[in-house]
């Protein structure tokens, strides 16, 4: 992937930040820290967040919008904003507008990727000239899955998320339900019933149709909502799937025909999306044609 050019794109342009799945979720292990060790799938999503820069001679940084529950300074985006404005010098500040499509504790990456928009960027707006690597290392100290953004690519990911490998994945379609539930991903990381010693496997492996997600019994059991999405999905004929540590569940069409005549009988009873799986993030086909 190429490197973020320099460019003047206007503070009226919107800045997508998509969705992410796990097409499936191992943990092989536990690292001293107490941090797990995993083997997963992500497929972009033609679904996203969407935010708007202005960029200020005041060196602040402001947040146009509120999240519920959530203050500035526990804010992934104003995080993200202020640790690269602090690593590259820059003197200038921001406004920043959020509309947020995602939802929070979902398990669709919503956080992790609005901070990667937001450093890829404010690397152009700031003109920091920042390399795709140094963006991830920010993004890394913000969060997992965030570097997995930053690149732009569907990404076979170890580590702790970080150890990422581009995987070329067929163009398929997706039915994502989004249970009225948040989970949350320390929670059920600390669940003692959590499979933690998943035998490695390799990326041939997944594609010969190896893979499941080993948190999805723990938060069935705990929340009834996602089981309830994974039974009507299935009841479709569908294998459903949760992606990460939930609430969102997804079934894989070939066609968008089939997804949304899937959704269509869903559509009364539950909250969620029919979206197109991405071989590159639509930041970086934006950034590429400056």
């Amino acid at each position: 992937m190429a490197n973020p050019k320099s460019t003047t794109l206007s503070a009226e342009t919107l800045w997508p930040a998509p969705a992410k799945l796990n097409l499936f979720l191992h943990i092989t292990g536990r690292r001293e820290d107490g941090f797990h060790l995993l083997q997963t799938v992500f497929v972009l999503l033609d679904f996203a967040d969407q935010l708007r820069f202005q960029i200020t001679s005041d060196p602040t940084i402001v947040l146009n919008y509120q999240l519920a529950g959530v203050s500035k300074e526990q804010d992934i985006i104003y995080r993200a904003a202020r640790a690269l404005r602090q690593i590259a010098g820059v003197k200038q500040g921001v406004q920043i507008q959020l509309e947020k499509n995602l939802p929070m504790g979902g398990g669709l990456g919503g956080g992790s990727s609005d901070a990667a928009t937001t450093l890829l960027a404010l690397n152009n707006l700031w003109g920091c000239g920042l390399e795709l690597s140094e963006l991830a290392e920010i993004g890394l100290s913000l969060g997992a899955d965030v570097p997995v953004f930053i690149y732009g690519q569907n990404a076979w990911a170890e580590g702790v998320g970080e150890q990422i490998t581009p995987v070329e994945l067929p163009k398929r379609w997706y039915l994502v339900l989004i249970p009225e539930i948040n989970v949350s991903t320390e929670q059920i990381f600390c669940d003692p019933q959590l499979i933690r010693d998943c035998p490695p496997i390799t990326i041939r492996d997944f594609l010969a149709g190896q893979g499941h997600n080993v948190c999805e019994p723990v938060v069935t059991a705990q929340t009834p909502e996602v089981a309830a999405a994974l039974d009507a999905l299935a009841a479709l004929g569908a294998k459903a799937r949760m992606t990460g540590t939930g609430a969102c569940v997804f079934a894989t069409f070939d066609s968008e025909v089939e997804a949304r005549q899937a959704w269509s009988r869903l559509s009364a009873q539950w909250n969620g999306f029919v979206a197109q799986g991405l071989n590159q993030s639509p930041v970086h086909e934006m950034l590429n044609k400056t």
